[in-house]
């Protein structure tokens, strides 16, 4: 049987109910990796709270960075943190709501549903706590109801084990012993219907994942392949399920509608490139460091920091470093610390944000190798030049100006053997998207940067080597997972759907 890590805030908070459960608290979790393999071991996360970039969200980041499974998981908790992302699974808990008064006819009057790992604290709800758990894995759930004017869920919220009284943990610690002797399921997962492709964009942002030329490099594709492509704003969320798939060509964020795009495309059952998970998981450096340190992809020398490990970082790094806020993009949060003061003085800027920053050695090349992958695979290369006089490819300037480097695409077999092995072992953790991977060669080996999701194709620069072969390898691999899709393996024949593309 699996062994179970409770992560705790303090570890006098909380005893663990059984031999097969450990406590730790966050931050020795953080430090350092449980023993044991990832295949073994299961972490609840118990932290006193769950909002983004905090404590408690670093665990779980850092936990399914390390291989392991863990509830909530990062992506849970950002549903549960901002109402509009859990929107998506509202309908379905209300028509479960529905059903249950329907059935027990209880009287009209506000109710605050506890749902401890999937059991309710009421009777009458058994089956909507149930769903509730099934559609958010978190170990504490509070599910606000309201009877008038009519029965409906307000919110659905986690709630800490220091707001129990000494019942509600005593019934709590019953849930967690038969939670842990029992086999963790995933998330359920929808299923598609039709085919189609939205191609979700920005026609007014300003440095966007692909120009119009671009776009129309796609939608030229689709007609060549028999697949109806749709350019698509952020007005069309409502129209999402009339298509069979998604391709975000827009920037992405976590608090962003671009995120909400792909949560609702996951759960119609569409194939969406970028997917929320690798967005997730793509935006956090953090969760990157940790993944290249335990699966051995090279990397300069890192450390994720606290605040009480600056002085160690200075002795360990040296300077200048590099500090990076964790979920910047574009070379926005990244900072080249010259010495100790410069550390304390943006150290202590981060940290307002954040409760974990990250701390790099400092590379310098002239170019840095950037290589698309797509389904484990190279979709194309480039290199990016430094900006002139920077040691950066984008220069932000005071003025908002942006300078960039001079950029060059090379054939992918033109790419030394070394470059694209670790691009392609940089991405193997995270999923089978479509990413960027930036990497430096120098002549004391290759140190993969980051790999960024949603990468830039720009027409004549991503494209310049396979031209339109490359817009048509990205359509047929939405091809390849609606067929996948429609004609699941191991269905039998006279079950499986017929569908012609072209």
């Amino acid at each position: 049987m699996p062994h179970h890590v409770v992560v705790v805030e303090r570890e006098d908070e909380f005893e663990a109910p059984s031999a097969g459960c450990s406590l730790v608290s966050a931050r020795d979790f953080i430090r350092r990796p449980p023993e044991g393999g990832a295949r073994s071991l299961r972490v609840i996360n118990l932290c006193r709270d769950y909002r983004y970039l905090g404590l408690g969200y670093y665990c779980s980041l850092l936990a399914e960075a390390r291989g392991l499974r863990v509830i909530p998981s990062a992506e849970v908790m950002l549903e549960l943190n901002w109402k509009r992302l859990y929107r998506t699974f509202l309908a379905e808990l209300n028509e479960q709501l529905a059903k249950d008064v329907a059935r027990t006819r209880p009287d009209p009057q506000e109710v605050t549903l506890r749902v401890y790992f999937g059991v309710g604290n009421d009777p009458r709800f058994e089956e909507l706590a149930r769903r509730t758990f099934d559609a958010f894995r978190c170990p504490v759930l509070e599910v606000e109801i309201q009877a008038v004017p009519i029965w409906t869920i307000r919110t659905i919220r986690p709630t800490a084990l220091r707001g129990m009284n000494s019942e509600q943990r005593r019934v709590f610690s019953e849930a967690l012993e038969r939670y842990t002797r029992s086999k963790w399921r995933p998330r359920r997962a929808p299923t598609p219907h039709r085919y189609s492709l939205a191609v979700l964009y920005d026609p007014k942002e300003e440095f966007p994942p692909s120009d119009a030329r671009a776009l129309k490099r796609i939608e030229s594709a689709g007609e060549s392949l028999g697949i109806d492509v749709e350019l698509i704003t952020r007005r069309d969320l409502g129209r999402l399920s009339e298509f069979d798939a998604l391709f975000i060509r827009e920037t992405t964020n976590l608090d962003h509608y671009t995120y909400r795009f792909a949560k609702k495309a996951v759960a119609e059952g569409m194939p969406v490139i970028d997917d929320p998970v690798s967005i997730l998981r793509c935006s956090n450096k953090v969760f990157l460091a940790e993944m290249f340190r335990l699966t051995g992809v090279p990397t300069p020398r890192t450390m994720i920091l606290d605040r009480s490990r600056l002085d160690e970082a200075s002795q360990q790094l040296g300077f200048p470093m590099v500090v990076k806020i964790p979920d910047g993009s574009f070379s926005r949060g990244v900072f080249k610390i010259e010495n100790g003061e410069d550390l304390n003085r943006v150290a202590r800027r981060i940290f307002e944000e954040s409760d974990i920053i990250l701390a790099q050695e400092f590379i310098f090349t002239e170019f840095d190798w950037r290589i698309g992958i797509l389904n484990h695979r190279p979709l194309f290369a480039c290199q990016y030049r430094m900006s002139r006089n920077h040691w950066q490819i984008l220069k932000h300037e005071e003025d908002g100006r942006v300078l960039e480097g001079h950029h060059q695409a090379l054939p992918v077999a033109d790419v030394p053997r070394v470059v694209l092995e670790a691009a392609l072992a940089a991405t193997r953790g995270i999923g089978d998207g479509l990413y960027g991977v930036d990497i430096k060669q120098t002549p004391q080996g290759i140190f993969v940067m980051e790999v960024n999701d949603n990468p830039n194709i720009y027409s004549g620069l991503e494209d310049e080597i396979t031209k339109g072969d490359l817009y048509r390898t990205l359509l047929l691999e939405f091809v390849r997972r609606l067929e996948v899709r429609a004609n699941p393996p191991g269905a039998p024949r006279e079950a499986r759907g017929v569908h012609r593309i072209g």
